[in-house]
Protein backbone atom coordinates (compact mmCIF):
# COMPACT_ATOMS: atom_id res chain seq x y z
CA UNK A 1 0.00 0.00 0.00
CA UNK A 2 3.16 2.51 1.00
CA UNK A 3 4.90 1.70 -2.60
CA UNK A 4 1.35 2.37 -4.43
CA UNK A 5 0.93 5.11 -2.23
CA UNK A 6 4.68 6.72 -2.88
CA UNK A 7 4.33 5.81 -6.40
CA UNK A 8 1.57 7.79 -7.15
CA UNK A 9 2.81 11.05 -5.60
CA UNK A 10 6.23 11.00 -7.70
CA UNK A 11 4.23 10.07 -10.79
CA UNK A 12 1.82 13.20 -9.98
CA UNK A 13 4.57 15.50 -9.14
CA UNK A 14 6.48 15.09 -12.65
CA UNK A 15 4.17 13.87 -14.68
CA UNK A 16 5.47 15.93 -17.69
CA UNK A 17 8.68 14.31 -17.57
CA UNK A 18 7.14 10.78 -17.59
CA UNK A 19 5.21 11.82 -21.10
CA UNK A 20 8.77 12.83 -22.65
CA UNK A 21 9.84 9.92 -21.47
CA UNK A 22 7.58 7.41 -22.55
CA UNK A 23 8.02 8.83 -26.02
CA UNK A 24 5.05 11.09 -26.19
CA UNK A 25 6.00 14.59 -28.54
CA UNK A 26 3.89 17.68 -28.40
CA UNK A 27 0.90 18.06 -31.24
CA UNK A 28 -0.70 21.50 -31.84
CA UNK A 29 -4.72 21.17 -31.01
CA UNK A 30 -6.55 20.23 -33.96
CA UNK A 31 -9.15 22.57 -35.17
CA UNK A 32 -13.00 21.43 -34.02
CA UNK A 33 -13.71 20.18 -37.50
CA UNK A 34 -11.00 17.36 -37.25
CA UNK A 35 -10.76 16.42 -33.67
CA UNK A 36 -10.94 12.95 -33.27
CA UNK A 37 -12.21 10.55 -30.45
CA UNK A 38 -9.48 10.00 -27.77
CA UNK A 39 -8.26 6.67 -28.17
CA UNK A 40 -6.61 4.53 -25.23
CA UNK A 41 -3.51 5.03 -24.25
CA UNK A 42 -0.60 2.15 -25.38
CA UNK A 43 1.06 0.05 -22.80
CA UNK A 44 4.49 1.02 -22.54
CA UNK A 45 7.59 -0.63 -23.43
CA UNK A 46 10.31 -2.05 -21.53
CA UNK A 47 12.47 0.87 -22.48
CA UNK A 48 9.60 3.38 -21.78
CA UNK A 49 9.17 1.49 -18.54
CA UNK A 50 12.87 1.60 -17.59
CA UNK A 51 12.74 5.55 -18.60
CA UNK A 52 10.06 6.35 -16.10
CA UNK A 53 11.87 4.16 -13.32
CA UNK A 54 15.05 5.54 -13.57
CA UNK A 55 13.28 9.50 -13.42
CA UNK A 56 11.21 8.39 -10.84
CA UNK A 57 14.41 6.59 -8.70
CA UNK A 58 16.42 10.23 -9.47
CA UNK A 59 13.64 12.65 -8.51
CA UNK A 60 13.63 10.65 -5.06
CA UNK A 61 16.91 9.68 -4.31
CA UNK A 62 18.52 12.73 -5.71
CA UNK A 63 16.51 15.85 -6.04
CA UNK A 64 13.94 15.34 -3.73
CA UNK A 65 14.08 12.70 -1.10
CA UNK A 66 12.03 14.84 1.53
CA UNK A 67 8.99 13.56 -0.51
CA UNK A 68 9.28 10.22 0.60
CA UNK A 69 9.58 11.39 4.08
CA UNK A 70 6.58 13.58 4.03
CA UNK A 71 4.70 11.36 2.00
CA UNK A 72 5.19 8.46 4.67
CA UNK A 73 4.39 10.74 7.03
CA UNK A 74 0.76 12.00 5.67
CA UNK A 75 0.31 7.75 5.03
CA UNK A 76 0.90 7.41 8.70
CA UNK A 77 -1.16 10.35 9.94
CA UNK A 78 -3.94 9.10 7.72
CA UNK A 79 -4.02 5.60 8.78
CA UNK A 80 -3.22 6.73 12.51
CA UNK A 81 -6.96 8.82 12.46
CA UNK A 82 -8.52 6.32 10.55
CA UNK A 83 -7.54 4.03 13.50
CA UNK A 84 -8.82 6.24 15.96
CA UNK A 85 -11.51 7.25 14.58
CA UNK A 86 -12.71 3.65 14.32
CA UNK A 87 -11.59 3.29 17.77
CA UNK A 88 -13.76 6.14 18.93
CA UNK A 89 -16.86 4.84 17.15
CA UNK A 90 -15.73 1.19 18.86
CA UNK A 91 -16.40 2.83 22.02
CA UNK A 92 -19.68 4.23 21.51
CA UNK A 93 -20.68 0.72 20.54
CA UNK A 94 -19.32 -1.09 23.78
CA UNK A 95 -19.95 1.81 25.92
CA UNK A 96 -21.55 -0.03 28.56
CA UNK A 97 -18.74 -2.86 28.93
CA UNK A 98 -16.05 0.07 29.23
CA UNK A 99 -17.32 2.42 31.76
CA UNK A 100 -20.14 -0.23 33.60
CA UNK A 101 -17.93 -3.56 33.89
CA UNK A 102 -18.52 -4.60 37.63
CA UNK A 103 -15.57 -6.40 37.63
CA UNK A 104 -12.93 -3.87 36.41
CA UNK A 105 -11.04 -2.24 39.30
CA UNK A 106 -11.82 2.02 40.15
CA UNK A 107 -9.98 4.53 41.78
CA UNK A 108 -9.83 7.83 41.76
CA UNK A 109 -13.41 9.34 42.76
CA UNK A 110 -15.71 6.33 41.87
CA UNK A 111 -18.47 9.55 41.37
CA UNK A 112 -15.96 11.71 39.08
CA UNK A 113 -17.04 13.92 36.43
CA UNK A 114 -14.36 12.63 34.08
CA UNK A 115 -13.79 8.75 33.56
CA UNK A 116 -10.48 7.81 32.72
CA UNK A 117 -10.04 4.25 31.43
CA UNK A 118 -7.02 2.76 30.67
CA UNK A 119 -5.48 -0.52 29.20
CA UNK A 120 -2.47 -1.88 30.37
CA UNK A 121 0.33 -4.44 30.84
CA UNK A 122 2.15 -4.71 33.88
CA UNK A 123 5.38 -5.35 31.28
CA UNK A 124 4.99 -2.59 29.33
CA UNK A 125 7.75 -0.31 29.43
CA UNK A 126 5.12 3.00 28.21
CA UNK A 127 2.65 2.10 30.97
CA UNK A 128 4.95 2.52 33.52
CA UNK A 129 6.21 5.90 32.00
CA UNK A 130 2.61 6.75 32.42
CA UNK A 131 2.26 5.66 36.02
CA UNK A 132 3.61 8.74 37.64
CA UNK A 133 1.42 10.66 35.77
CA UNK A 134 -1.77 8.54 36.51
CA UNK A 135 -0.51 8.99 40.30
CA UNK A 136 -0.30 12.37 40.07
CA UNK A 137 -3.73 12.91 37.93
CA UNK A 138 -5.62 11.12 40.92
CA UNK A 139 -3.81 13.33 43.88
CA UNK A 140 -4.29 16.22 42.12
CA UNK A 141 -7.65 16.51 40.76
CA UNK A 142 -10.09 14.67 43.07
CA UNK A 143 -13.02 14.60 40.40
CA UNK A 144 -11.41 11.94 38.67
CA UNK A 145 -12.72 8.29 38.12
CA UNK A 146 -9.95 6.22 36.78
CA UNK A 147 -11.24 2.61 35.31
CA UNK A 148 -8.54 -0.64 35.13
CA UNK A 149 -8.42 -3.07 32.26
CA UNK A 150 -6.30 -5.63 32.13
CA UNK A 151 -4.58 -6.48 28.87
CA UNK A 152 -1.79 -8.85 28.97
CA UNK A 153 -0.29 -9.15 25.76
CA UNK A 154 3.37 -9.42 26.61
CA UNK A 155 3.69 -12.79 27.56
CA UNK A 156 3.47 -15.32 30.14
CA UNK A 157 4.52 -13.38 32.78
CA UNK A 158 2.36 -10.46 31.91
CA UNK A 159 -0.66 -13.27 32.08
CA UNK A 160 0.49 -13.88 35.49
CA UNK A 161 0.63 -10.62 36.90
CA UNK A 162 -2.75 -9.84 35.75
CA UNK A 163 -4.10 -12.80 37.30
CA UNK A 164 -2.47 -12.51 40.16
CA UNK A 165 -3.70 -8.50 40.40
CA UNK A 166 -7.55 -9.42 39.59
CA UNK A 167 -7.49 -11.93 42.30
CA UNK A 168 -5.68 -9.33 44.68
CA UNK A 169 -9.28 -7.51 44.19
CA UNK A 170 -10.71 -10.20 46.46
CA UNK A 171 -8.23 -9.51 49.55
CA UNK A 172 -8.72 -5.26 49.11
CA UNK A 173 -5.20 -4.85 48.09
CA UNK A 174 -5.80 -4.12 44.43
CA UNK A 175 -4.67 -0.77 44.22
CA UNK A 176 -1.75 -1.27 46.60
CA UNK A 177 -0.93 -4.50 44.16
CA UNK A 178 -1.25 -2.88 40.78
CA UNK A 179 0.47 0.78 42.15
CA UNK A 180 3.88 -1.63 43.08
CA UNK A 181 3.55 -3.77 40.11
CA UNK A 182 3.76 -0.58 37.78
CA UNK A 183 7.13 0.74 39.83
CA UNK A 184 8.39 -2.28 39.59
CA UNK A 185 11.31 -1.12 36.64
CA UNK A 186 12.86 -5.09 36.12
CA UNK A 187 11.29 -7.75 34.02
CA UNK A 188 8.29 -9.40 35.86
CA UNK A 189 8.97 -13.59 37.00
CA UNK A 190 6.67 -15.42 39.38
CA UNK A 191 8.97 -14.59 42.17
CA UNK A 192 9.41 -11.09 41.97
CA UNK A 193 5.43 -10.80 41.20
CA UNK A 194 4.68 -12.88 44.43
CA UNK A 195 7.07 -11.02 46.29
CA UNK A 196 5.57 -7.66 45.32
CA UNK A 197 2.47 -9.56 46.59
CA UNK A 198 4.12 -10.29 49.78
CA UNK A 199 5.02 -7.07 50.54
CA UNK A 200 1.38 -5.34 49.42
CA UNK A 201 0.01 -7.28 52.20
CA UNK A 202 -1.45 -9.74 50.24
CA UNK A 203 -1.75 -13.68 51.60
CA UNK A 204 0.51 -15.43 48.49
CA UNK A 205 -1.20 -19.15 49.59
CA UNK A 206 -4.55 -17.20 49.07
CA UNK A 207 -3.73 -15.34 46.00
CA UNK A 208 -2.26 -18.07 44.48
CA UNK A 209 -5.74 -20.25 45.42
CA UNK A 210 -7.91 -17.15 44.06
CA UNK A 211 -5.85 -16.61 40.70
CA UNK A 212 -6.79 -20.24 39.77
CA UNK A 213 -10.57 -19.67 39.26
CA UNK A 214 -12.00 -19.78 36.31
CA UNK A 215 -13.72 -15.75 36.75
CA UNK A 216 -10.58 -14.56 37.37
CA UNK A 217 -9.19 -15.75 33.72
CA UNK A 218 -12.70 -15.02 32.22
CA UNK A 219 -12.25 -11.17 33.75
CA UNK A 220 -9.40 -11.18 31.83
CA UNK A 221 -9.98 -12.93 28.37
CA UNK A 222 -13.31 -10.39 28.52
CA UNK A 223 -11.19 -7.42 29.07
CA UNK A 224 -8.77 -8.36 26.27
CA UNK A 225 -11.73 -9.46 23.62
CA UNK A 226 -13.06 -5.89 24.37
CA UNK A 227 -10.02 -4.58 23.63
CA UNK A 228 -9.63 -6.19 20.78
CA UNK A 229 -12.95 -5.24 19.54
CA UNK A 230 -12.45 -1.39 19.86
CA UNK A 231 -8.77 -1.44 18.84
CA UNK A 232 -6.18 -1.64 21.48
CA UNK A 233 -3.31 -2.21 19.12
CA UNK A 234 -1.04 -1.77 22.11
CA UNK A 235 -0.05 -0.92 25.70
CA UNK A 236 -1.06 1.50 27.68
CA UNK A 237 -4.34 3.28 25.55
CA UNK A 238 -6.42 5.64 27.24
CA UNK A 239 -10.25 6.49 26.68
CA UNK A 240 -11.03 9.64 28.84
CA UNK A 241 -15.30 9.77 28.26
CA UNK A 242 -15.22 9.29 24.66
CA UNK A 243 -11.84 9.90 23.38
CA UNK A 244 -8.95 7.54 22.84
CA UNK A 245 -5.70 8.14 23.25
CA UNK A 246 -3.06 5.70 22.34
CA UNK A 247 0.16 5.08 23.56
CA UNK A 248 1.94 6.92 26.95
CA UNK A 249 1.02 10.13 28.19
CA UNK A 250 2.81 12.27 30.69
CA UNK A 251 1.23 14.29 33.39
CA UNK A 252 0.38 17.20 31.69
CA UNK A 253 -1.14 15.39 28.81
CA UNK A 254 -3.53 13.46 30.93
CA UNK A 255 -4.43 16.80 32.51
CA UNK A 256 -5.23 18.67 29.40
CA UNK A 257 -7.17 16.06 27.99
CA UNK A 258 -9.53 15.97 31.74
CA UNK A 259 -9.72 19.53 31.63
CA UNK A 260 -10.79 19.76 27.75
CA UNK A 261 -13.14 16.95 28.31
CA UNK A 262 -14.61 18.54 31.06
CA UNK A 263 -14.93 22.02 29.69
CA UNK A 264 -16.55 20.41 26.90
CA UNK A 265 -19.16 18.76 29.35
CA UNK A 266 -20.17 22.13 30.28
CA UNK A 267 -20.11 23.92 26.98
CA UNK A 268 -22.96 20.71 26.31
Amino acid sequence: MRKAFLLTVALVAFAPSLTFAAGATPTEPLPPQQKQQPQAAAPFTDAQRAAIESIVKDYLTNKNPEVVADALQTLQKREQDTAEAKSKDQVLTFKDKIFNDPASPVGGNPKGDVTVVEFYDYQCGYCKMSEEGVDRLLKDDKNVKFIYKEFPILGAASIEAAKASVASVKQGKFQIFHDALMNKKEHLTSDVIYQIAKESGLNVEKLKKDMAEKSVSDDINDSLKLGQDIGVRGTPMFIINDNVYPGALQYEQLKKAVDDTRAAAKKS
